[in-house]
Formats: structure tokens, C-alpha cells, sequence
């Protein structure tokens, strides 16, 4: 279980290992493309551990990041398939970042530091809490650009008419500024945590 919650809150790749911000900086201007991504790299991540750690004692040393490739691109390439047919908008939404998904440090850095050390059972419930703590990461900071930004979620007006949005949250800037106050945040509760305990 300690395999599952860790990429939650106490190893999230996004808050605490600042992992895979290509994607978190450049895909969450909405909740649904944020939780599209995470979901895909979710897919792609307990895949690949599992296929991973079957292999581990198989794949020579020389060769082990080509390999992990290649079988991080084939999962990466049937979730690409697998959204263009049956969810085109989120396809198009997240264009080329799914691809990119391949080269993702985060399951890369699984691949390498736990599936190719661990069993199947362990490898899947790290793969399944590390993607599920990358999409919280992503959605929540969709949700405050989408809501501060558009002043809808999940494409609904919630804040109404009279709402002026801070339309900088729906831009690249915003991305930055919002994954910042979030960081701070943390930092700011992880200081106050550790002060307590003094």
C-alpha cells in the first residue's frame, strides 16, 4: 500500500519532485485536458512498470533505457490511438504533448528506479499512485486557471456574467504563476509542519 499513497502527497511527481512540467505547464489551461493527460501518462505509467518488471531480469544492462523506451512508446502509441478514436477533442486539445509522453521524466524515472527493481504488484501500485498524484497535480491547477481564468470549469460558466477573469491564468504565464503560489503554499505548510514538531 506504502507503493500506492507515496505518489499522492509524499513523493508527487509535480509538488515535491517537480517532474514532467512540459506537460503540467502547457496542458492544464482546463480541468478536462489536465485530467486527460494525467489519465493517459496513468495508462502509460502502470503499463509500462508492470511490462518492465517483468522483463527486469531479461533486459541486459547496456540497453535498459532503449528498452524502456520502446516499451514506453508502444503503450504511449495505443493510448494515442485510443484517444483519437474515441475522444477526438481531448486528442486534439493535447496534440502533441501525448506523443511526448514517451520521453516523460516521471515514467522514465519509474521505469529505472522502481519496475526495474521491484515485482509486478509493487511496480503497478507505484505506476497507478504516481499517475493518479501527476493528474491531481494537473487538475487542480487546471481547475483554479480554467476558474480564475474563464471563470467556468469543466467548460460551464460557475462564476457568471459579472465575473471579470484574470484571462493571464489561460496563458503560459499563468501556468508558471499558478504551479508557483502552489509550491509556496506547500513549502509554507511543510515549514509551519516542521516548526510544530520542534
Amino acid at each position: 500500500m506504502k507503493e500506492f499513497t507515496k505518489g499522492l502527497i509524499k513523493e508527487n511527481p509535480t509538488f515535491v519532485q517537480l517532474l514532467g512540467m512540459c506537460p503540467t505547464l502547457a496542458v492544464t489551461t482546463s480541468v478536462i485536458n489536465a485530467l486527460g493527460m494525467g489519465l493517459s501518462a496513468t495508462a502509460v505509467l502502470i503499463a509500462s512498470n508492470v511490462v518492465i518488471s517483468l522483463l527486469r531480469k531479461f533486459i541486459p544492462n547496456k540497453i535498459r533505457i532503449a528498452s524502456y523506451i520502446v516499451v514506453i512508446a508502444g503503450f504511449v502509441s495505443v493510448i494515442e490511438m485510443l484517444l483519437s478514436a474515441f475522444l477526438p477533442e481531448i486528442s486534439k486539445a493535447l496534440g502533441v504533448f501525448i506523443p511526448l509522453i514517451v520521453v516523460n521524466c516521471i515514467i522514465l524515472a519509474r521505469a529505472e528506479a522502481f519496475a526495474s527493481k521491484n515485482t509486478v504488484g509493487a511496480s503497478a501500485l507505484d505506476g497507478l499512485g504516481m499517475g493518479l498524484g501527476f493528474t491531481m497535480a494537473l487538475t487542480l491547477i487546471g481547475a483554479i486557471r480554467e476558474l480564475l481564468g474563464a471563470g467556468s470549469l469543466l467548460g460551464i460558466n460557475v462564476l457568471g456574467s459579472g465575473f471579470m477573469p484574470a484571462t493571464i491564468l489561460i496563458l503560459p504565464p499563468g501556468a508558471f504563476l499558478v504551479l508557483g503560489i502552489i509550491l509556496g503554499v506547500i513549502n509554507l505548510i511543510k515549514a509551519k509542519k516542521g516548526g510544530d514538531s520542534k
